[in-house]
């Protein structure tokens, strides 16, 4: 953030002292922290936008945070617990509890000693991680919106726009894709966008004549989509000052940037709330299994919540194919792109895009900020 009027210095400076952030995410820096904190991120207005977006209770959002962080933190010892019969796992809300998925039901009984709740399936996550591979080397028509492994369907599933699920490309792909493993077919009512819009006022970066939003802070600058900009192009601030340059930017292909920011500005491990919540600290980057509860920070719709619907998604972008990507409930709209996705207190990804707005409804996609981080050797800042 960059010193500009009495009032933002003089409550960045409150923030600061407090050890509660600024208004922008950005630089500086410390080790990530890979465990999720003892007690969840549970003010008030966070809750508020939990019951808004999930439909819970403030006290079903407190269990929920907690159920969660637990969910993550068992989530990578349950998958090596369970060796190469490991099909998948995700959280699921009707019990707070993490469901993971075998191949061998002789695996179940240890999983279950963990605290894991336990699903027989025929396919397990290598075979269909497999088989989703395949998928990423085909060229997909425009009316193939994108695919994923659903661990829950034990299944790829190929997502098509409705009105292109008879046209003859989509049923090509469709057939090419069944050939080479488990594939389920699912609809969505618009094909994918990425959420960059023209200049407009508010509190975001701009690069040429596109308004971003920024990610999460990092040693040195932030990340953020990367279609927003190429590496090289001039970064101007909510102010409309110089505030930096892309160092790197890769789209399509993926959709993460990283941003160097000038002297003048410095970043601090928060992330808007917008006036919706408090603003949030980041303490770390544990990632979220399915199922759990997300929400989103971004500049034109500011403060939104929903859940992981799934990972490792491939999106069909009418510029490209997008790998990786995790896809939420979280509704976004132009200008969004690049902001911040959170669980908790735990550092999600970057917005990329989607479909739908935020007075319909529709679905979001974000870029995982721990592939950001390694990709340019990158450290977040955390609180």
């Amino acid at each position: 953030m960059k010193h500009t009027t009495p009032l933002r210095a003089a409550v960045a400076a409150l923030l600061l002292t407090v050890g509660l952030g600024a208004a922008h995410a950005g630089a500086a820096s410390a080790a990530p922290l890979l465990e999720p904190s003892a007690a969840p991120s549970a003010s008030a207005g966070l809750l508020d936008a939990m019951r808004r977006d999930l439909g819970l209770t403030a006290s079903g959002a407190e269990e929920r945070l907690r159920a969660e962080k637990a969910a993550a933190a068992l989530e990578g010892t349950a998958r090596q617990a369970a060796g190469g019969a490991y099909g998948g796992s995700w959280f699921e809300p009707s019990t707070g509890r993490l469901v993971v998925a075998v191949t061998d039901r002789a695996e179940e009984s240890e999983l279950r000693a963990l605290g894991a709740d336990t699903r027989l399936v025929r396919h397990s996550a290598a075979a269909l991680d497999s088989a989703k591979a395949r998928l990423d080397t085909l060229g997909a028509p425009a009316g193939v919106a994108g695919w994923h492994v659903d661990p829950r369907a034990n299944s790829v599933v190929v997502t098509v726009v409705r009105t292109e699920r008879e046209a003859p490309a989509v049923r090509a792909f469709v057939d090419r894709a069944r050939a080479g493993g488990p594939v389920t077919v699912a609809e969505t009512a618009q094909a994918p966008r990425t959420y960059a819009a023209g200049t407009v006022g508010g509190d975001p970066y701009y690069t040429g004549n596109v308004r971003c939003s920024i990610g999460f802070s990092v040693h040195g600058g932030f990340v953020t989509a990367g279609h927003c900009g190429r590496a090289g192009a001039a970064v101007r601030g909510w102010d409309g000052s110089a505030m930096g340059t892309f160092r790197g930017s890769s789209f399509p292909g993926d959709d993460y940037a990283y941003v160097g920011i000038h002297s003048g500005w410095w970043t601090v491990p928060v992330v808007l709330g917008w006036g919706a919540v408090p603003d949030q600290l980041v303490r770390g980057s544990a990632e979220a299994p399915v199922g759990a509860s997300v929400c989103r920070s971004g500049s034109t719709t500011h403060w939104r919540c929903g859940t992981v619907l799934a990972k490792n998604e491939t999106v069909n972008y009418s510029q490209g194919a997008v790998h990786q990507m995790t896809k939420t409930s979280v509704c976004a709209e132009g200008g969004d792109s690049g902001g911040s996705f959170l669980s908790g207190d735990q550092a999600q990804g970057v917005t990329s895009g989607g479909w739908g707005n935020c007075s319909s409804g529709g679905q979001t996609w974000f870029q995982p900020v721990n592939e950001i981080l390694g990709r340019y050797g990158l450290t977040l800042h955390t609180a």
